[in-house]
């Protein structure tokens, strides 16, 4: 089944105890936190409180994507609320292998995002020791943006490339997710969905996830 998680960068955040009781009830189990640092992306989110407050909460899994410059200065904190992954931006570290060992050691599972941009090929020396890709279907930095469709192709292209790895590869797509454009991914590899304001703003959001949970991805058919 496909993981939907929704972005708490667009819930509200005055009920967010009540926002998060909508995923529980929508049949999910995880959510999706944005990291924002105002640096790397032009916009500033939210931080480890954010993240404690997700963590107190505790009927809910997470993952962390840290759109942040030297992500090296955030993970170590991070693990310690345990989140189920921690994705960090290629275009953000010079030293991405080392990083990636570094999330491993702490005992979370290691992520890449890769902007729109940037070709899955520079993924290539890593691929083997990554749990999951992220791959922006927007430029990152806000919610509410349109889906870039020639992210399809890439997706596919790092779903191909994840068939020479011995154990399974995670295909996380975030930015402008609907039912159509999740659908879309879906078909093309993605394994995890994030959805933010389509998630949030539907009028029955349990409708809303379990027809984006419904498709399978490439190869699993």
């Amino acid at each position: 089944m496909i993981v939907v998680s929704p972005s708490v960068l667009a819930a509200d955040l005055l009920f967010l105890h009540e926002e998060f009781e909508s995923v529980v009830q929508a049949g999910l189990d995880s959510v999706h936190l944005d990291i924002m640092d105002g640096h790397f992306v032009p916009n500033l989110s939210y931080g480890l409180n954010m993240v404690h407050a997700v963590k107190r909460y505790g009927q809910l899994k997470f993952d962390c994507h840290l759109m942040v410059t030297e992500p090296e200065r955030y993970i170590v904190d991070l693990a310690l609320m345990k989140p189920e992954f921690i994705t960090v931006h290629y275009e953000a570290t010079n030293h991405l292998h080392r990083l990636i060992y570094r999330i491993k050691e702490l005992g979370c599972q290691a992520g890449v995002s890769i902007n729109p941009a940037t070709s899955p090929e520079v993924l290539k020396y890593v691929m083997p020791d990554l749990d999951m890709v992220l791959v922006m279907t927007v430029n990152p930095g806000f919610g509410g943006q349109q889906f870039i469709s020639t992210m399809l192709p890439k997706i596919a292209a790092i779903s191909e490339m994840a068939v020479s790895r011995n154990r399974p590869l995670s295909i996380q797509v975030d930015g402008g997710i609907t039912l159509e454009s999740g659908r879309a991914a879906v078909r093309e590899g993605a394994t995890h969905l994030v959805a933010g304001a389509s998630f949030f703003q539907s009028p029955d959001r349990a409708v809303f996830a379990r027809a984006l949970q419904q498709d399978r991805p490439r190869g699993l058919e």
